[in-house]
């Protein structure tokens, strides 16, 4: 099967705290094999910028040069981040991401947004979800996505309810360019974590 490229995406939900913060990045980057990572924060997080700092640092030292940060377009720039995640309600701001040089990653549900993110000049999306999770029930499924990738002209990443190899081995069977995911680089770590204890 062809290699697609990986992309992490962090979650708060895994850790309590910038010390496993840390940890928690660091035995994934140890683990996995990861082309491109993006921070992820959603919560009230009143220390974002030492989180989003640290992630950069530990990035680096993993040689993770394609860098994001979810949404947050002045940290992205202010930081030095390689680019930004935005969600389905930021296509606007696409084109000022593009005249900032970061390379800009939307969020998409539907061909649709899809294709409005690539007239946009996105440099690449996701289209979700693929998969069924627990919070959306309703996945749109391998051939959805095939149906996409056959229209666009813009890098794809399947995201949702990619939590193990099979749901990467279903992607490979189709023209995409890669898998982003949360759980599936938390889970091994966190089943290591409890194979020891």
């Amino acid at each position: 099967m062809k290699k697609i490229k990986s992309y992490l995406i962090t979650d708060p939900l895994y850790y309590n705290s910038f010390e496993e913060f840390c940890l928690y990045l660091e035995s994934i980057y140890q683990t996995y094999h990861v082309d491109y990572a993006c921070f992820r924060d959603k919560s009230n997080n009143k220390n974002l910028e030492k989180f989003a700092l640290e992630f950069l640092k530990i990035s680096q030292k993993y040689n993770i040069g394609k860098t994001l940060i979810n949404t947050h377009i002045d940290l992205a720039l202010k930081l030095g981040f390689w680019g930004v995640h935005l969600n389905s309600t930021q296509f606007d701001m696409i084109s000022y991401t593009n005249e900032h040089n970061l390379a800009t990653i939307v969020s998409t549900h539907s061909i649709k947004e899809a294709l409005k993110a690539e007239k946009k000049g996105a440099y690449a999306i996701t289209f979700s979800p693929i998969f069924k999770t627990s919070n959306k029930p309703n996945p749109k499924g391998v051939d959805a996505l095939k149906q996409l990738c056959d229209i666009i002209n813009i890098k794809c990443f399947a995201l949702g309810g990619i939590i193990s190899q099979k749901e990467i081995n279903e992607c490979k069977k189709i023209n995409i360019y890669g898998f982003a995911s949360i759980r599936y680089f938390y889970d091994t770590i966190r089943d290591s974590k409890l194979a020891k204890e």
